[in-house]
Protein backbone atom coordinates (compact mmCIF):
# COMPACT_ATOMS: atom_id res chain seq x y z
CA UNK A 1 0.00 0.00 0.00
CA UNK A 2 1.24 3.44 -0.89
CA UNK A 3 1.62 5.67 2.09
CA UNK A 4 -0.91 8.39 2.68
CA UNK A 5 -4.19 9.41 1.14
CA UNK A 6 -4.39 10.48 -2.46
CA UNK A 7 -5.02 14.22 -2.57
CA UNK A 8 -2.96 15.44 -5.52
CA UNK A 9 -3.64 13.93 -8.94
CA UNK A 10 -1.27 14.85 -11.77
CA UNK A 11 -2.31 14.15 -15.36
CA UNK A 12 0.72 14.20 -17.67
CA UNK A 13 -0.23 14.97 -21.26
CA UNK A 14 -3.32 16.55 -22.76
CA UNK A 15 -5.22 15.47 -25.87
CA UNK A 16 -8.36 13.40 -25.64
CA UNK A 17 -6.92 11.03 -23.03
CA UNK A 18 -5.55 13.68 -20.67
CA UNK A 19 -8.51 16.02 -20.75
CA UNK A 20 -11.02 13.16 -20.49
CA UNK A 21 -9.29 12.03 -17.31
CA UNK A 22 -8.97 15.52 -15.84
CA UNK A 23 -12.54 16.58 -16.64
CA UNK A 24 -14.02 13.34 -15.32
CA UNK A 25 -12.07 13.26 -12.07
CA UNK A 26 -12.75 16.92 -11.36
CA UNK A 27 -16.46 16.80 -12.08
CA UNK A 28 -17.39 13.41 -10.63
CA UNK A 29 -15.13 12.88 -7.58
CA UNK A 30 -12.94 15.96 -7.37
CA UNK A 31 -14.44 17.80 -4.39
CA UNK A 32 -11.52 16.93 -2.09
CA UNK A 33 -8.83 16.51 -4.74
CA UNK A 34 -6.32 18.79 -6.42
CA UNK A 35 -6.14 17.92 -10.13
CA UNK A 36 -3.28 19.29 -12.24
CA UNK A 37 -2.68 18.64 -15.92
CA UNK A 38 0.78 19.16 -17.40
CA UNK A 39 1.10 19.53 -21.16
CA UNK A 40 3.19 21.32 -23.71
CA UNK A 41 1.83 23.23 -26.67
CA UNK A 42 5.01 22.22 -28.51
CA UNK A 43 4.04 18.53 -28.44
CA UNK A 44 1.29 17.66 -30.88
CA UNK A 45 -1.41 15.07 -30.35
CA UNK A 46 -1.99 12.10 -32.63
CA UNK A 47 -5.68 12.60 -33.31
CA UNK A 48 -5.98 9.68 -35.76
CA UNK A 49 -9.32 8.37 -34.62
CA UNK A 50 -12.31 10.64 -34.89
CA UNK A 51 -15.00 7.96 -34.87
CA UNK A 52 -16.63 6.60 -31.71
CA UNK A 53 -18.94 3.79 -30.60
CA UNK A 54 -22.21 4.07 -28.59
CA UNK A 55 -20.73 3.60 -25.07
CA UNK A 56 -18.97 6.93 -25.68
CA UNK A 57 -22.23 8.59 -24.73
CA UNK A 58 -22.28 7.02 -21.25
CA UNK A 59 -19.50 9.18 -19.86
CA UNK A 60 -21.04 12.25 -21.44
CA UNK A 61 -24.26 11.53 -19.59
CA UNK A 62 -22.34 11.24 -16.32
CA UNK A 63 -20.59 14.55 -17.05
CA UNK A 64 -23.93 16.16 -18.04
CA UNK A 65 -22.53 17.27 -21.40
CA UNK A 66 -25.21 18.80 -23.61
CA UNK A 67 -25.25 16.74 -26.79
CA UNK A 68 -26.33 19.40 -29.29
CA UNK A 69 -23.81 21.94 -27.95
CA UNK A 70 -21.02 19.36 -27.95
CA UNK A 71 -21.81 18.25 -31.50
CA UNK A 72 -21.78 21.80 -32.82
CA UNK A 73 -18.42 22.48 -31.14
CA UNK A 74 -16.72 19.36 -32.58
CA UNK A 75 -18.25 19.60 -36.09
CA UNK A 76 -19.91 16.32 -35.24
CA UNK A 77 -21.98 14.00 -37.38
CA UNK A 78 -23.85 10.90 -36.30
CA UNK A 79 -22.55 7.38 -36.76
CA UNK A 80 -24.72 4.29 -37.09
CA UNK A 81 -22.24 1.84 -38.55
CA UNK A 82 -18.97 1.07 -40.32
CA UNK A 83 -18.99 -0.03 -43.94
CA UNK A 84 -16.24 -2.54 -44.81
CA UNK A 85 -15.29 -2.47 -48.48
CA UNK A 86 -13.08 -5.11 -50.16
CA UNK A 87 -12.30 -6.85 -46.85
CA UNK A 88 -13.85 -10.22 -47.68
CA UNK A 89 -12.89 -9.99 -51.35
CA UNK A 90 -12.43 -7.31 -53.99
CA UNK A 91 -15.76 -5.79 -55.02
CA UNK A 92 -17.63 -6.95 -51.90
CA UNK A 93 -18.86 -4.79 -49.04
CA UNK A 94 -20.90 -5.19 -45.88
CA UNK A 95 -21.91 -3.03 -42.95
CA UNK A 96 -21.26 -3.58 -39.23
CA UNK A 97 -24.04 -1.60 -37.59
CA UNK A 98 -24.79 -0.71 -33.99
CA UNK A 99 -27.89 -1.93 -32.19
CA UNK A 100 -29.52 -5.32 -32.58
CA UNK A 101 -30.40 -7.16 -35.78
CA UNK A 102 -33.82 -8.79 -35.71
CA UNK A 103 -35.61 -10.38 -32.78
CA UNK A 104 -34.30 -13.57 -31.26
CA UNK A 105 -35.37 -15.50 -28.18
CA UNK A 106 -33.89 -16.58 -24.87
CA UNK A 107 -32.07 -19.56 -26.40
CA UNK A 108 -31.13 -18.34 -29.85
CA UNK A 109 -30.21 -15.09 -31.55
CA UNK A 110 -32.01 -13.84 -34.62
CA UNK A 111 -29.38 -15.36 -36.94
CA UNK A 112 -30.85 -18.81 -36.18
CA UNK A 113 -34.33 -17.75 -37.34
CA UNK A 114 -32.85 -16.16 -40.46
CA UNK A 115 -30.83 -19.28 -41.28
CA UNK A 116 -33.97 -21.42 -41.11
CA UNK A 117 -35.90 -18.92 -43.23
CA UNK A 118 -33.11 -18.93 -45.82
CA UNK A 119 -33.19 -22.72 -45.93
CA UNK A 120 -36.91 -22.47 -46.72
CA UNK A 121 -36.18 -20.15 -49.65
CA UNK A 122 -36.69 -16.79 -47.94
CA UNK A 123 -34.46 -14.37 -49.86
CA UNK A 124 -34.23 -11.26 -47.65
CA UNK A 125 -30.64 -10.46 -46.72
CA UNK A 126 -29.72 -10.67 -43.03
CA UNK A 127 -28.71 -7.00 -43.05
CA UNK A 128 -32.27 -5.92 -43.88
CA UNK A 129 -33.31 -6.63 -40.28
CA UNK A 130 -30.99 -4.06 -38.70
CA UNK A 131 -32.68 -0.65 -38.21
CA UNK A 132 -29.33 1.11 -37.87
CA UNK A 133 -27.89 -0.52 -40.96
CA UNK A 134 -30.89 0.29 -43.11
CA UNK A 135 -30.95 3.89 -41.87
CA UNK A 136 -27.24 4.20 -42.64
CA UNK A 137 -27.76 2.95 -46.19
CA UNK A 138 -30.64 5.37 -46.66
CA UNK A 139 -28.54 8.24 -45.22
CA UNK A 140 -31.17 8.95 -42.59
CA UNK A 141 -31.03 9.74 -38.88
CA UNK A 142 -33.10 11.04 -35.96
CA UNK A 143 -33.23 10.81 -32.19
CA UNK A 144 -36.13 9.15 -30.43
CA UNK A 145 -36.99 8.78 -26.77
CA UNK A 146 -38.41 5.33 -27.33
CA UNK A 147 -36.99 2.57 -29.48
CA UNK A 148 -34.44 4.95 -30.91
CA UNK A 149 -31.45 4.12 -33.05
CA UNK A 150 -28.21 3.07 -31.37
CA UNK A 151 -25.64 5.64 -32.42
CA UNK A 152 -22.28 7.23 -31.85
CA UNK A 153 -20.40 10.19 -33.34
CA UNK A 154 -17.82 11.36 -35.81
CA UNK A 155 -15.91 14.20 -34.15
CA UNK A 156 -12.95 16.51 -34.53
CA UNK A 157 -10.64 15.07 -31.87
CA UNK A 158 -8.70 18.31 -31.38
CA UNK A 159 -11.89 20.34 -30.88
CA UNK A 160 -13.14 17.63 -28.51
CA UNK A 161 -10.04 17.88 -26.33
CA UNK A 162 -10.46 21.68 -26.23
CA UNK A 163 -14.09 21.27 -25.16
CA UNK A 164 -13.10 18.91 -22.36
CA UNK A 165 -10.38 21.32 -21.30
CA UNK A 166 -12.94 24.09 -20.88
CA UNK A 167 -15.10 21.81 -18.74
CA UNK A 168 -12.14 20.69 -16.66
CA UNK A 169 -10.79 24.17 -15.96
CA UNK A 170 -14.29 25.35 -15.06
CA UNK A 171 -14.36 22.53 -12.47
CA UNK A 172 -11.05 23.58 -10.94
CA UNK A 173 -8.37 21.68 -12.89
CA UNK A 174 -5.05 23.56 -13.01
CA UNK A 175 -3.21 23.42 -16.34
CA UNK A 176 0.56 23.75 -16.28
CA UNK A 177 2.37 24.48 -19.55
CA UNK A 178 5.78 23.01 -20.16
CA UNK A 179 7.93 20.12 -21.35
CA UNK A 180 8.97 17.51 -18.80
CA UNK A 181 12.73 17.01 -18.50
CA UNK A 182 12.84 14.68 -15.49
CA UNK A 183 10.60 12.30 -13.59
CA UNK A 184 11.59 11.79 -9.95
CA UNK A 185 10.90 8.74 -7.85
CA UNK A 186 10.93 7.83 -4.17
CA UNK A 187 13.10 5.00 -2.85
CA UNK A 188 10.00 2.78 -3.10
CA UNK A 189 9.87 3.36 -6.86
CA UNK A 190 6.71 5.50 -6.71
CA UNK A 191 6.74 8.67 -8.81
CA UNK A 192 6.92 11.80 -6.63
CA UNK A 193 7.15 14.70 -9.08
CA UNK A 194 7.86 15.81 -12.63
CA UNK A 195 10.36 18.54 -13.48
CA UNK A 196 9.72 20.99 -16.33
CA UNK A 197 12.17 22.80 -18.63
CA UNK A 198 11.53 25.96 -16.64
CA UNK A 199 12.71 24.23 -13.46
CA UNK A 200 9.18 24.15 -12.03
CA UNK A 201 8.20 20.91 -10.29
CA UNK A 202 4.73 19.38 -10.04
CA UNK A 203 4.25 16.95 -7.17
CA UNK A 204 1.56 14.31 -6.92
CA UNK A 205 0.27 11.26 -5.09
CA UNK A 206 -1.26 9.65 -8.17
CA UNK A 207 0.02 10.17 -11.72
CA UNK A 208 -1.94 9.53 -14.90
CA UNK A 209 0.22 8.96 -17.96
CA UNK A 210 -1.38 10.38 -21.11
CA UNK A 211 1.85 10.98 -23.00
CA UNK A 212 0.87 8.94 -26.05
CA UNK A 213 3.25 6.47 -27.67
CA UNK A 214 6.12 7.92 -25.60
CA UNK A 215 4.58 6.42 -22.42
CA UNK A 216 6.93 8.67 -20.46
CA UNK A 217 5.84 7.57 -16.99
CA UNK A 218 4.55 4.00 -17.27
CA UNK A 219 6.89 2.86 -20.01
CA UNK A 220 10.13 4.85 -19.72
CA UNK A 221 10.21 5.72 -16.01
CA UNK A 222 8.63 2.60 -14.50
CA UNK A 223 9.97 0.31 -17.23
CA UNK A 224 6.65 -1.52 -17.58
CA UNK A 225 6.89 -4.34 -20.12
CA UNK A 226 5.03 -4.12 -23.42
CA UNK A 227 3.20 -7.14 -24.88
CA UNK A 228 3.67 -6.99 -28.64
CA UNK A 229 0.83 -8.17 -30.91
CA UNK A 230 2.32 -7.31 -34.31
CA UNK A 231 2.52 -11.01 -35.25
CA UNK A 232 -1.29 -10.90 -35.41
CA UNK A 233 -1.76 -7.27 -36.38
CA UNK A 234 1.22 -6.42 -38.60
CA UNK A 235 0.18 -2.90 -39.64
CA UNK A 236 2.61 -0.49 -38.01
CA UNK A 237 2.12 2.88 -39.75
CA UNK A 238 -0.60 5.29 -40.72
CA UNK A 239 -0.84 8.39 -42.88
CA UNK A 240 -3.54 10.89 -41.92
CA UNK A 241 -4.88 13.85 -43.88
CA UNK A 242 -7.94 16.11 -43.90
CA UNK A 243 -9.92 16.98 -47.04
CA UNK A 244 -12.85 19.19 -47.94
CA UNK A 245 -16.30 17.65 -48.13
CA UNK A 246 -17.68 16.82 -51.56
CA UNK A 247 -21.23 16.05 -50.46
CA UNK A 248 -23.50 15.64 -47.48
CA UNK A 249 -22.00 13.64 -44.61
CA UNK A 250 -23.10 10.02 -44.39
CA UNK A 251 -24.01 8.48 -40.99
CA UNK A 252 -21.33 5.81 -41.09
CA UNK A 253 -17.57 5.38 -41.29
CA UNK A 254 -16.00 3.87 -44.39
CA UNK A 255 -13.18 1.32 -44.07
CA UNK A 256 -11.71 0.36 -47.45
CA UNK A 257 -9.23 -2.52 -47.59
CA UNK A 258 -6.14 -1.78 -49.69
CA UNK A 259 -3.21 -3.86 -50.91
CA UNK A 260 -1.32 -3.82 -47.58
CA UNK A 261 -3.76 -2.32 -45.09
CA UNK A 262 -6.90 -0.19 -45.13
CA UNK A 263 -8.14 3.35 -45.63
CA UNK A 264 -10.62 5.25 -43.49
CA UNK A 265 -13.04 8.04 -44.38
CA UNK A 266 -14.76 9.85 -41.53
CA UNK A 267 -17.26 12.56 -42.47
CA UNK A 268 -17.58 15.68 -40.32
CA UNK A 269 -19.84 18.65 -40.96
CA UNK A 270 -17.19 20.75 -42.66
CA UNK A 271 -14.48 18.28 -43.71
CA UNK A 272 -13.53 14.62 -44.01
CA UNK A 273 -10.91 12.76 -41.98
CA UNK A 274 -8.87 10.33 -44.11
CA UNK A 275 -6.04 7.96 -43.46
CA UNK A 276 -4.28 4.82 -44.56
CA UNK A 277 -3.18 2.16 -42.08
CA UNK A 278 -0.48 -0.06 -43.59
CA UNK A 279 2.32 -2.53 -42.95
CA UNK A 280 5.78 -1.13 -43.67
CA UNK A 281 7.06 -4.64 -44.40
CA UNK A 282 4.99 -4.65 -47.59
CA UNK A 283 4.58 -0.95 -48.41
CA UNK A 284 6.98 1.99 -48.20
CA UNK A 285 5.96 5.36 -46.78
CA UNK A 286 6.15 6.91 -50.26
CA UNK A 287 3.99 4.16 -51.78
CA UNK A 288 1.48 4.53 -48.96
CA UNK A 289 1.36 8.28 -49.45
CA UNK A 290 0.72 7.84 -53.16
CA UNK A 291 -1.94 5.21 -52.48
CA UNK A 292 -3.76 7.50 -50.07
CA UNK A 293 -3.53 10.65 -52.18
CA UNK A 294 -4.70 8.70 -55.21
CA UNK A 295 -7.88 7.64 -53.42
CA UNK A 296 -9.17 10.85 -51.89
CA UNK A 297 -12.29 12.89 -52.53
CA UNK A 298 -12.08 16.66 -52.15
CA UNK A 299 -9.13 19.01 -51.78
CA UNK A 300 -6.36 18.69 -49.21
CA UNK A 301 -6.72 20.79 -46.05
CA UNK A 302 -3.64 19.42 -44.28
CA UNK A 303 -0.42 17.84 -45.44
CA UNK A 304 -0.16 14.06 -45.04
CA UNK A 305 1.36 13.05 -41.73
CA UNK A 306 3.03 9.68 -41.09
CA UNK A 307 2.49 8.00 -37.72
CA UNK A 308 4.45 5.00 -36.50
CA UNK A 309 3.00 2.60 -33.95
CA UNK A 310 3.20 -0.91 -32.51
CA UNK A 311 0.09 -2.86 -31.63
CA UNK A 312 -0.04 -4.31 -28.16
CA UNK A 313 -0.39 -3.22 -24.54
CA UNK A 314 1.57 -2.61 -21.38
CA UNK A 315 1.39 -5.73 -19.22
CA UNK A 316 0.33 -3.47 -16.35
CA UNK A 317 -1.67 -0.36 -17.11
CA UNK A 318 -1.54 0.55 -13.41
CA UNK A 319 1.97 0.19 -12.02
CA UNK A 320 2.96 1.61 -8.65
CA UNK A 321 1.23 5.02 -8.37
CA UNK A 322 0.87 5.54 -12.12
CA UNK A 323 -2.04 4.69 -14.43
CA UNK A 324 -1.68 4.95 -18.20
CA UNK A 325 -4.56 5.90 -20.50
CA UNK A 326 -4.81 5.98 -24.26
CA UNK A 327 -1.72 5.33 -26.37
CA UNK A 328 0.51 5.29 -23.28
CA UNK A 329 -1.30 2.12 -22.17
CA UNK A 330 -1.39 0.35 -25.51
CA UNK A 331 -2.50 0.61 -29.10
CA UNK A 332 -5.07 -1.16 -31.21
CA UNK A 333 -5.53 0.26 -34.68
CA UNK A 334 -8.73 2.33 -35.11
CA UNK A 335 -10.51 -0.23 -37.34
CA UNK A 336 -13.52 -0.47 -35.02
CA UNK A 337 -13.21 2.97 -33.42
CA UNK A 338 -12.21 1.69 -29.99
CA UNK A 339 -9.40 4.12 -29.07
CA UNK A 340 -11.51 6.69 -27.24
CA UNK A 341 -13.65 3.89 -25.78
CA UNK A 342 -10.60 2.36 -24.09
CA UNK A 343 -9.66 5.78 -22.68
CA UNK A 344 -13.13 6.17 -21.23
CA UNK A 345 -13.19 2.64 -19.84
CA UNK A 346 -9.90 3.28 -18.07
CA UNK A 347 -11.22 6.55 -16.64
CA UNK A 348 -14.51 5.05 -15.45
CA UNK A 349 -12.68 2.08 -13.93
CA UNK A 350 -10.34 4.46 -12.10
CA UNK A 351 -13.28 6.47 -10.78
CA UNK A 352 -14.92 3.27 -9.53
CA UNK A 353 -11.74 2.15 -7.77
CA UNK A 354 -10.23 5.51 -6.85
CA UNK A 355 -7.62 5.05 -4.08
CA UNK A 356 -8.68 7.87 -1.73
CA UNK A 357 -7.13 6.19 1.28
CA UNK A 358 -3.96 5.05 -0.41
CA UNK A 359 -3.07 2.70 -3.25
CA UNK A 360 -3.44 -1.00 -2.50
CA UNK A 361 -2.29 -3.98 -4.53
CA UNK A 362 -5.78 -5.41 -4.82
CA UNK A 363 -6.97 -2.28 -6.63
CA UNK A 364 -4.07 -2.40 -9.05
CA UNK A 365 -4.49 -6.11 -9.70
CA UNK A 366 -8.20 -5.85 -10.41
CA UNK A 367 -7.81 -2.75 -12.60
CA UNK A 368 -5.12 -4.45 -14.65
CA UNK A 369 -7.10 -7.67 -14.95
CA UNK A 370 -10.18 -5.91 -16.27
CA UNK A 371 -8.29 -3.67 -18.70
CA UNK A 372 -6.30 -6.65 -19.96
CA UNK A 373 -9.51 -8.58 -20.68
CA UNK A 374 -11.03 -5.62 -22.48
CA UNK A 375 -7.96 -5.12 -24.67
CA UNK A 376 -7.81 -8.81 -25.59
CA UNK A 377 -11.46 -9.00 -26.64
CA UNK A 378 -11.01 -5.99 -28.91
CA UNK A 379 -7.73 -7.45 -30.21
CA UNK A 380 -9.47 -10.69 -31.22
CA UNK A 381 -12.31 -8.81 -32.91
CA UNK A 382 -9.89 -6.77 -35.01
CA UNK A 383 -7.74 -9.80 -35.93
CA UNK A 384 -10.89 -11.50 -37.23
CA UNK A 385 -11.34 -8.83 -39.94
CA UNK A 386 -7.90 -9.60 -41.36
CA UNK A 387 -7.86 -13.37 -40.93
CA UNK A 388 -11.33 -14.32 -42.15
CA UNK A 389 -10.84 -13.25 -45.75
CA UNK A 390 -10.93 -14.70 -49.21
CA UNK A 391 -8.33 -12.23 -50.52
CA UNK A 392 -5.18 -13.73 -52.02
CA UNK A 393 -4.19 -10.82 -54.28
CA UNK A 394 -1.23 -9.64 -52.22
CA UNK A 395 1.40 -11.08 -49.92
CA UNK A 396 -0.07 -9.08 -47.04
CA UNK A 397 -3.53 -10.62 -47.35
CA UNK A 398 -2.15 -14.13 -47.87
CA UNK A 399 -0.18 -13.72 -44.66
CA UNK A 400 -3.25 -12.54 -42.72
CA UNK A 401 -5.41 -15.37 -44.06
CA UNK A 402 -2.86 -18.09 -43.31
CA UNK A 403 -1.53 -16.90 -39.93
CA UNK A 404 -2.11 -18.63 -36.61
CA UNK A 405 -4.59 -16.74 -34.45
CA UNK A 406 -5.25 -16.65 -30.68
CA UNK A 407 -7.01 -19.76 -29.36
CA UNK A 408 -9.74 -17.53 -27.89
CA UNK A 409 -10.60 -16.22 -31.37
CA UNK A 410 -10.29 -19.61 -33.07
CA UNK A 411 -12.82 -21.05 -30.62
CA UNK A 412 -15.32 -18.26 -31.35
CA UNK A 413 -14.99 -18.77 -35.11
CA UNK A 414 -15.31 -22.56 -34.87
CA UNK A 415 -18.33 -22.34 -32.56
CA UNK A 416 -20.16 -19.96 -34.88
CA UNK A 417 -19.24 -21.89 -38.02
CA UNK A 418 -20.52 -25.16 -36.50
CA UNK A 419 -23.57 -23.97 -34.54
CA UNK A 420 -24.37 -20.29 -35.23
CA UNK A 421 -23.85 -19.57 -31.53
CA UNK A 422 -22.14 -16.47 -30.14
CA UNK A 423 -21.72 -16.28 -26.38
CA UNK A 424 -21.31 -12.80 -24.92
CA UNK A 425 -18.39 -12.22 -22.57
CA UNK A 426 -18.80 -9.77 -19.70
CA UNK A 427 -16.12 -7.28 -20.74
CA UNK A 428 -16.38 -7.74 -24.48
CA UNK A 429 -17.61 -4.43 -25.87
CA UNK A 430 -18.69 -6.23 -29.04
CA UNK A 431 -21.94 -8.07 -28.36
CA UNK A 432 -23.56 -10.93 -30.27
CA UNK A 433 -24.85 -8.68 -33.07
CA UNK A 434 -21.37 -7.32 -33.83
CA UNK A 435 -19.74 -10.72 -34.01
CA UNK A 436 -22.51 -12.13 -36.19
CA UNK A 437 -22.47 -9.21 -38.63
CA UNK A 438 -18.71 -9.27 -39.10
CA UNK A 439 -18.35 -13.06 -39.26
CA UNK A 440 -21.13 -13.34 -41.83
CA UNK A 441 -19.90 -10.23 -43.63
CA UNK A 442 -16.45 -11.80 -43.94
CA UNK A 443 -17.97 -14.97 -45.36
CA UNK A 444 -18.71 -17.37 -42.48
CA UNK A 445 -22.20 -18.87 -42.61
CA UNK A 446 -23.11 -21.36 -39.88
CA UNK A 447 -23.64 -24.99 -40.84
CA UNK A 448 -26.65 -25.35 -38.53
CA UNK A 449 -29.15 -23.39 -36.47
CA UNK A 450 -30.61 -23.87 -32.99
CA UNK A 451 -33.40 -26.49 -32.86
CA UNK A 452 -35.70 -24.16 -30.92
CA UNK A 453 -36.41 -22.44 -34.25
CA UNK A 454 -38.15 -25.61 -35.45
CA UNK A 455 -40.77 -25.08 -32.75
CA UNK A 456 -42.14 -22.36 -35.05
CA UNK A 457 -44.08 -23.50 -38.11
CA UNK A 458 -42.84 -22.54 -41.56
CA UNK A 459 -45.70 -20.13 -42.25
CA UNK A 460 -45.40 -18.64 -38.78
CA UNK A 461 -41.69 -18.09 -39.34
CA UNK A 462 -42.33 -16.34 -42.62
CA UNK A 463 -44.86 -14.03 -40.96
CA UNK A 464 -42.41 -13.43 -38.11
CA UNK A 465 -39.77 -12.28 -40.61
CA UNK A 466 -42.17 -10.12 -42.61
CA UNK A 467 -43.49 -8.30 -39.53
CA UNK A 468 -39.95 -7.29 -38.59
CA UNK A 469 -39.18 -6.03 -42.08
CA UNK A 470 -42.37 -3.97 -42.21
CA UNK A 471 -41.54 -2.41 -38.84
CA UNK A 472 -38.14 -1.27 -40.12
CA UNK A 473 -39.63 0.03 -43.38
CA UNK A 474 -42.17 2.08 -41.41
CA UNK A 475 -39.39 3.52 -39.25
CA UNK A 476 -37.30 4.48 -42.26
CA UNK A 477 -40.22 6.29 -43.85
CA UNK A 478 -40.47 8.52 -40.78
CA UNK A 479 -36.80 9.51 -40.61
CA UNK A 480 -35.36 12.76 -42.03
CA UNK A 481 -32.09 12.76 -43.91
CA UNK A 482 -28.93 12.83 -41.82
CA UNK A 483 -28.05 16.32 -43.10
CA UNK A 484 -31.55 17.67 -42.42
CA UNK A 485 -31.37 16.44 -38.83
CA UNK A 486 -27.92 17.98 -38.27
CA UNK A 487 -29.10 21.30 -39.73
CA UNK A 488 -31.94 21.40 -37.24
CA UNK A 489 -30.22 19.93 -34.18
CA UNK A 490 -26.51 20.76 -34.04
CA UNK A 491 -25.09 22.79 -36.96
CA UNK A 492 -21.55 23.95 -36.39
CA UNK A 493 -20.96 27.67 -36.81
CA UNK A 494 -18.74 27.23 -39.85
CA UNK A 495 -20.97 24.68 -41.57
Amino acid sequence: MSAGKVKNVVVVGGGTAGWTAAASIARLIGKNLNVTLVESDAIGTVGVGEATIPPFRTLHQLLKIDEADFMARVQGTFKLAIQFEDWRKLGHDYIHAFGVTGQGCWAAGFQHFWLKAKKLGYTEDYSHYSPELMAARANKFALSQQDGLSYAYHIDATAYAQHLRQLAEKDGVTRVEGKITEVRQADSGDITEVVLESGKTVQGDLFIDCTGFASLLLGKTLDTDFEDWTHWLPCDRAIAVQTTSVGEPIPYTRSIARESGWQWRIPLQTRVGNGLVYCSEYMSDDAARDALLGNLEGDLITEPRVLRFRTGQRVKQWNRNCIALGLAAGFLEPLESTSIHLIQRGVIRLLQMFPHNGIVDTDRTEFNRQMDEEFRYIRDFIIMHYHVTERTDSEFWRRCRDMDIPESLQHRLDLFRDTGIVFEAERDIFRENSWVQVMMGQGIEPRSYHPIVDMMGDQELQQFMQIQRRRIDAMLNQLPTHQAFINRYCPTASA
